[in-house]
């Protein structure tokens, strides 16, 4: 266990100083995104204006919390650098929440096989990281040392925490179901290999009880459960077949199309209104001899032990513990995604798309997404589009972006204009993508 709640604590604080937990928003959503908007809905796989998307490099990151904001642009502004107590607008709550996002696509490809089908190929790696319901004030307190000299209770229920390392090789498969008049369906399915890297996670379903700031003790009773696949090194992740398993994303497209006369059948939109819905990341991976701790949290501490010492040392010289192995099942960050797409006119469109999570932020080991409504004008043509996308985002609230799509470069930013505005930014976020566009 060493190290591990200190990389838990640690990677809260990188979630802090990160310059949503959903990456290409936007860009997914342009009909030329090509095998991005295969990850969300698999249904875009056929009928997409690419006659093959091949993509070389890509990665995403976001990041956010409801526990601070930061004003990004006076990052290191300071003479001495960045100072989270000063610089930091901090907002403990009873029940606080962080994520972290990782995602690096692979070489990955599309193409058409037929007139009524297409396939596609898609290699990734991704990191998740996500806590919620942990006690903002008691979190404040242990990383600023319990240096307070007011008392206070704290209550926590169905602490979560999460983190997960995984790599997945999915193959994509699409195909027209219906074009009939001005209606036209088309269905998607990615089934996907996972291999696991590793994983760390936290649980407690109850732990109360307050900071005498006289006495400077801590005086706790609950539970505390923490544990850890085999070997997994957060400073030195491997692939070496830790776990495997397999999942699998499902998705339908529907266009209405008043005119399509003149219209060649793939190398120009033809609908007026688009909708669309996928189900993403069905499945989980299972990790066979996996260490659990569970500390009986009872009794009185004294707070100078956690300014001595790292967590894990305080949980294990104050409170007894159970070790066990066991077989430990990580479920995907399952989600609901719902799409309206509208023609506006000439090259102008405007998305609305909504991203739900079907993980209860209260389950245990397992991951989700931020729940997540975003507004996307853009102007889209072959070789260039640009969007703007406005997010509501659980959270961390309101979210003004930027991208653009030049043919082989993605780039863009969800939270990129109100992060340039705000000074309390409580999300931020970035990807970029290369690759090789083939249009039809």
């Amino acid at each position: 266990m060493k190290n591990k709640l200190r990389f838990t604590l640690g990677i809260i604080s990188l979630t802090l100083a990160t310059v949503q937990g959903q990456n290409y928003i936007g860009h997914r959503i342009d009909n030329y995104s090509g095998i991005h908007g295969v990850m969300y809905n698999p249904a875009s796989v056929f009928d997409s204006r690419m006659r093959t998307d091949v993509n070389l490099i890509s990665f995403g990151i976001s990041a956010g919390n409801d526990y601070a904001g930061l004003n990004l642009t006076e990052l290191g502004s300071g003479e001495e650098g960045f100072d989270f107590e000063s610089q930091a607008e901090q907002s403990p709550s009873e029940a606080n929440n962080f994520y972290i996002n990782t995602d690096v696509m692979g070489p990955s490809f599309m193409f058409n096989l037929n007139a009524k089908s297409s396939i596609g190929l898609i290699t990734r790696v991704r990191g998740l990281f996500n806590i919620n319901n942990i006690n903002g004030e008691l979190y404040q307190n242990i990383t600023n040392d319990f240096d307070t000299d007011e008392n206070f209770d704290f209550n926590i229920e169905n602490l979560s925490g999460t983190a997960h390392v995984f790599a997945e090789i999915g193959v994509a498969y699409g195909r027209q179901l219906l074009y009939k008049d001005q209606h036209f369906l088309k269905a998607g399915v990615t089934l996907k290999y996972l291999n696991g890297a590793g994983s760390l996670f936290v649980h407690s379903p109850n732990l109360n009880g307050s900071y005498n700031a006289t006495q400077e003790t801590l005086t706790a009773t609950g539970t505390f459960n923490y544990g850890t696949t085999v070997d997994f090194d957060n400073e030195a992740i491997s692939f070496e077949s830790m776990a495997s398993g397999f999942g699998a994303d499902l998705g339908f497209i529907y266009e209405f199309r008043p005119d399509t006369t003149g219209i060649a059948l793939r190398s120009k939109n033809k609908y007026k209104l688009k909708l669309g819905a996928s189900l993403t990341d069905l499945g989980s991976l299972s990790y066979d001899n996996s260490t659990i701790n569970t500390y009986n949290v009872t009794g009185t501490v004294d707070a100078q032990d956690f300014e001595d010492e790292d967590v894990e040392t305080v949980l294990d010289e104050n409170y007894p513990s159970v070790e066990t192995l066991e077989t430990v099942k990580l479920n995907l960050p399952t989600a609901l995604h719902l799409m309206a797409d509208y023609h506006l006119k000439n090259k102008f469109y405007i998305n609305l798309q909504s991203s739900l999570s079907l993980v209860s932020k209260d389950k245990e080991r397992a991951n989700r997404i931020t729940n997540t409504l975003t507004l996307a004008p853009r102007l889209e043509t072959k070789w260039f589009s640009v969007y703007s996308p406005i997010s509501v985002q659980q959270y961390d609230g309101f979210a003004w972006g930027f991208g653009l799509r030049a043919g082989p470069l993605t780039v863009g930013s969800a939270s990129a204009i109100t992060n340039l505005i705000s000074s309390n930014s409580k999300a931020a976020d970035v990807y970029f993508g290369l690759k090789i566009p083939i249009y039809q």
